[in-house]
């Protein structure tokens, strides 16, 4: 059922663009943009994604806020750093880990850091959850301080708005990957990855 509802949503959407592109919402252009749509569906579709937890509105609500006040506290930030007077702003590569477990919303936390002004994702280690930012303003401790919080503050609400512990379910090829590993090769894992995080 819930693929049936995304692949009816991607068909809205891809109509919907159809029209916009057009610039006249008429009936010709809604069934012009519903056979483009199916044709794209069809003959270049696009590997399932894994929806393996659950979205919760409020949760998700909450989330937009704080993206949005992020958007115009960090552009007032960044604003100010262009027309202070003094030398420009040093800045730096940072390493945050995130506790997000499904790639969907792993890939929509790197866009939303991306989004927001004053710094740019570079690199995402996936396996070992880590995402490396470059920082526009990271000369003072303060600074530094400012971007953790605000990385953990929106995993927390990435995690409360789309992946409860809860309502998580994993994919298939997540459950197939983690029984062929066996408990000791995941428990060397778990340990060598927070030999590298103590380390850091």
């Amino acid at each position: 059922m819930r693929r049936i509802l995304l692949r009816a949503w991607v068909l809205c959407w891809l109509t919907l663009v159809w029209m916009l592109l057009w610039g006249n919402v008429s009936a010709a252009n809604a069934v012009g943009g519903l056979a483009v749509a199916l044709l794209i569906t069809l003959l270049l579709p696009l590997p399932p994604v894994p929806i393996e937890g659950k979205l919760h509105p409020l949760s998700l609500v909450r989330l937009v806020v704080q993206i949005a006040y992020y958007l115009v506290s960090s552009s007032v930030q960044v604003a100010w750093l262009a027309v202070r007077p003094g030398p420009p702003p040093r800045s730096a590569v940072l390493r945050a880990h995130v506790a997000i477990k499904s790639d969907l919303v792993l890939a929509l936390m790197v866009h939303v850091c991306n989004l927001i002004p004053g710094g740019i994702v570079l690199e995402i280690d996936q396996a070992r959850r880590m995402i490396y930012v470059h920082v526009i303003d990271a000369g003072s401790d303060k600074s530094v301080l400012r971007f953790y919080r605000q990385v953990a503050h929106l995993e927390r609400l990435m995690i409360a708005a789309f992946e409860r512990d809860g309502d998580w379910r994993p994919s298939t090829d997540e459950r197939l990957r983690e029984e062929s590993e066996g408990p000791d090769e995941r428990l060397r894992e778990e340990s060598k990855n927070t030999g590298r995080e103590d380390r850091a």
